[in-house]
């Protein structure tokens, strides 16, 4: 109980030094609870929606997904005949049943050709309006369409995109433009998460998405009184007697939801992945607060020791007292979790994906988790200041100053630092020395986790002689308050060290993550510069997105191209020469003219020759494997076709970005083997100006696909942007999850300064009565800790561009040989740094400069 009482009273004592420190486990406890309450809500409102708009049982056409995707490469839906919904309606048990017709390979625009698509990646529907959608659609305006020239719309996208009743639509599809005005607009009375969606009569839909009326893609069955769905099930299928996919609507809601949880898992493992950064960050805050804490209390701690408290009572009071703070900063964290999933579901919101509030899911573990992991992490940061805390002996009561530093800890910790960054260094080496990127990126997790590790150990070693040169660089022009900014930096090497190395891992992550960024933008630019020689490339800004016949003929029409390639992918099981069966390969087939729009290097044979009738390539890789040669034979079963028998002409390199690992033939030999309207449509096209006319080839481009915005013209200059910009984005984003882990430094650098101004109360008073000015105070505080973030920087920038040169090195072994650095990043970061040290000084500066000097100088 005195324990008890002790570490309460020492807690509230220091409550205000305490409270940075609370802040940091509050932000990553917060991240860590908001990260898991948002992927909980959108799984909720996921399973509402699929729940809501699945039948009892759904039948769909051959080759329909079970996730009730309807489209395919051939930019039609799988249909099955409209004789199919009256074999359903005979089967037992049946109470309803309905036709529907829907696609997501659809574009739809409005009057002036803009995409009506969201901007949240969600699909576009179009189908039919059928009494299924009326159970979770209510049409709020209008009416539902009667006729070829009307559509209805659901309301978000009214409201996103300004539509109104009588406005036009285009809906673009394989089989042409169909153009419609809005009839109605219906509101969701479930939570739409940002999908898109149009409703066309029966007949309008099957001719607009298929190109013929009299066809389905999915049948909706209602089960009569008393009959269970899988009973329903069970009889549809016997009736049907096979060939079409029968599920329950607990089977379409697993698909659709198993689907989306490989999003969902991806981003909540990558956001929880930021906040164990930040966790990693705030244990330095936590270590120096306590450190410093003991220190201050040095003679307390004696007294307590003289008085008769043991070495165990010390350490548990510390303990104790991190235990207060964890709880305190964990309870406020999950509180503040609630708020960071709100404001992230705001924020989908602002991107099109719709998520209600209504929906907030807070289940038991997460408050759970996030108490665990923000009191566990506080208490095992406070660990070590507790042991030290439990060695003070009693005589440091007499003593004026602090407990001598341990010399032996000391030297134990700069050797196992050195031997640790020295394995480290080792482990990044041999990922750069690797003669693949699965053994060398094992290395290099080795080498990053050891020399981060190692360099943290160390890092107290490395402070005086690093603070030293940074202090002849940049403090001493600031006379004798810059020497004296230095000398504060140097006066404890392990508490500089601590803080600068928080913000170290952050800027190390940030450094790597450029240079892995830049030198992939670097290489696929340099790629393109030696292989691509075609003019133009056309494609869908949406991803996976094909290219419909009518866009393919405008492109071959525009005056001023000299030729066009097409750019097809097939499925395939292939047969090699040894007997092994291979699925679900692709077969790259384009015309002939690709091996000029492509100049990809071959190990044997001709690429143009793998154009020829019956012919093919292989890459290098799956030839070795095979034991493939140049005239080896390979049996080729096209999915949606019969099986031919290719002749390998050419073996391509893999040392290759661009299509690397690609298998090519001809458009013409895959026509011999897979009928025309099983073909799958372009998945790019590749246009070459004719001699002189490069400039009038691009705007006659653009304006022969103006009607169709889905597609976009690019000459090499845009391509390379449009790389450029992909990457950019992602690691913006990046940037952004990690500037969690680096407010947590910069609340370090704060706690240290802060506590540091209540250490040096007494010299501060006395420097005061010898004539420091209060300008001239708050001056020596920011420098300080500008010298102190500016050291952490250096740490940080140098090891994350070690990383990122070794990361590259990997990368260089698929093809993206070129190193690029990217000195504006790095250089604008460094400086960053120095801001961030001024930020960070100036509520510590401040409050020492308003000390009284007469109290100062009184303190004990």
């Amino acid at each position: 109980m005195t324990v008890m009482k002790t570490s309460m009273r020492n807690f509230l004592a220091h409550k205000g030094r305490m409270a940075l420190s609370a802040v940091a486990v509050l932000l990553s406890v917060a991240f860590v609870c908001g990260t898991l309450v948002f992927t909980d809500t959108m799984t909720t409102t996921f399973d509402k929606l699929f729940q809501a708009t699945a039948s009892d049982v759904t039948v769909s056409a051959k080759g329909a997904s079970d996730t009730g995707e309807t489209t395919s490469r051939t930019g039609k839906p799988p249909v099955m005949p409209a004789s199919v919904l009256d074999e359903v309606r005979k089967a037992d048990g049946v109470l309803k049943a309905e036709g529907t017709v829907f696609s997501t390979s659809a574009t739809v625009v409005d009057g002036d050709l803009d995409k009506l698509s969201p901007s949240s990646g969600a699909p576009t529907i179009v189908g039919n309006w059928n009494s299924n959608e009326a159970r979770t659609m209510e049409i709020t305006s209008g009416a539902a369409p009667k006729g070829p020239d009307q559509i209805l719309v659901d309301a978000d996208t009214a409201d996103k995109h300004g539509l109104g009743l009588g406005d036009e639509i285009g809906v673009i599809t394989v089989v042409g433009t169909h153009h419609a005005r809005v009839s109605g607009i219906a509101t969701f009375t479930v939570t739409n998460p940002g999908a898109a969606i149009f409703y066309l009569d029966t007949k309008t839909a099957q001719q607009t998405l298929v190109g013929r009326t009299g066809v389905y893609t999915n049948v909706n069955v209602t089960a009569a009184q008393g009959v269970t769905d899988a009973q329903l099930k069970q009889s549809v299928a016997d009736e049907l007697r096979g060939g079409y996919k029968v599920q329950t609507a607990k089977e379409v809601a697993d698909a659709n939801q198993q689907n989306v949880n490989g999003f969902l898992n991806v981003m909540k493992y990558a956001l929880l992945g930021f906040a164990g950064i930040a966790f990693l960050v705030g244990i330095f805050l936590i270590v120096n607060t306590f450190s410093m804490l003991v220190a201050q209390r040095t003679r307390e701690i004696g007294l307590m020791r003289a008085l008769g408290y043991s070495r165990k009572q010390i350490n548990r009071s510390v303990l104790l007292e991190a235990l207060l703070l964890g709880g305190v900063g964990s309870v406020l964290g999950v509180g503040a979790g609630i708020g960071v999933a709100i404001g992230l579901m705001k924020l989908m919101g602002l991107m099109g994906m719709h998520l209600s509030s209504s929906d907030l899911t807070v289940v038991w573990t997460t408050p759970a988790l996030g108490l665990l992991l923000g009191v566990v992490v506080t208490v095992l940061a406070a660990y070590l200041p507790a042991r030290r805390a439990g060695r003070i002996s009693p005589m440091a009561a007499l003593r004026e100053a602090g407990a001598p530093a341990d010399v032996r800890a000391g030297v134990v910790r700069a050797v196992s630092g050195l031997v640790l960054t020295a394995a480290g260094c080792w482990g990044l080496y041999a990922a750069a020395t690797a003669d693949t990127a699965k053994d060398g990126s094992a290395w290099l997790g080795l080498g990053v986790v050891l020399t981060l590790v190692g360099l943290v150990v160390v890092v107290p070693l490395i402070a005086g002689g690093l603070v030293r040169v940074l202090g002849a660089v940049l403090l001493r022009m600031f006379g004798p308050v810059g020497r004296m900014a230095e000398r504060n930096a140097l006066r404890n090497p392990r508490r500089t060290g601590a803080t600068g190395a928080a913000l170290m891992i952050g800027l190390a992550l940030v450094a790597c993550l450029s240079v892995v960024g830049s030198s992939m933008v670097a290489s696929a630019t340099d790629q393109l510069d030696k292989t691509v020689g075609t003019d133009f490339i056309i494609q869908s800004d949406n991803e996976g997105a094909l290219i419909n016949p009518q866009a393919v003929k405008a492109v071959k029409e525009t005056p001023g191209v000299a030729r066009v390639t097409e750019y097809k992918l097939l499925e395939a099981t292939l047969t090699t020469p040894d007997g092994k069966v291979t699925k679900d390969e692709t077969i790259n087939a384009a015309d002939a003219t690709y091996a000029q729009d492509l100049r990809t290097e071959t190990v044997a044979g001709n690429l143009a020759d793998a154009y020829r009738a019956d012919s093919m390539s292989v890459n290098e890789d799956f030839a070795e494997a095979h034991g493939i040669k140049l005239g080896s034979a390979v049996a080729v079963d096209f999915e949606d076709g019969t099986t031919a028998r290719l002749t390998v002409r050419a073996i391509t390199s893999d040392d290759v970005v661009i299509d690397k690992g690609a298998m090519y033939a001809s458009i013409t030999t895959a026509a011999k083997y897979v009928p025309a309207d099983r073909m799958p449509l372009d998945l790019m096209l590749f246009a070459t100006a004719e001699k002189g006319q490069q400039d009038a080839a691009y705007k006659a481009l653009k304006s022969a696909l103006h009607s169709m915005p889905e597609y976009t013209v690019r000459d090499q200059t845009d391509y390379k942007q449009a790389l450029k910009d992909q990457i950019g984005q992602l690691l913006n984003m990046i940037y952004g999850l990690l500037a969690l882990a680096i407010i947590v430094a910069v609340l370090g650098v704060v706690n240290t300064l802060a506590l540091s101004v209540v250490e040096r109360t007494r010299e501060i008073g006395l420097m005061r009565a010898i004539g420091l000015s209060r300008r001239q105070l708050r001056r020596m505080i920011r420098l300080e800790s500008v010298v102190i973030a500016v050291f952490g920087a250096l740490l940080g920038l140098g090891l994350g561009m070690g990383w990122g040169a070794t990361a590259q090195r990997l990368l260089a072994l698929e093809g993206l040989t070129v190193l690029d650095i990217p000195w504006p990043t790095i250089i604008g970061v460094f400086i960053a740094s120095a801001f961030v040290g001024l930020f960070a000084a100036l509520v510590p500066a401040f409050r020492a400069a308003r000390m009284n000097v007469l109290n100062a100088i009184a303190t004990d």
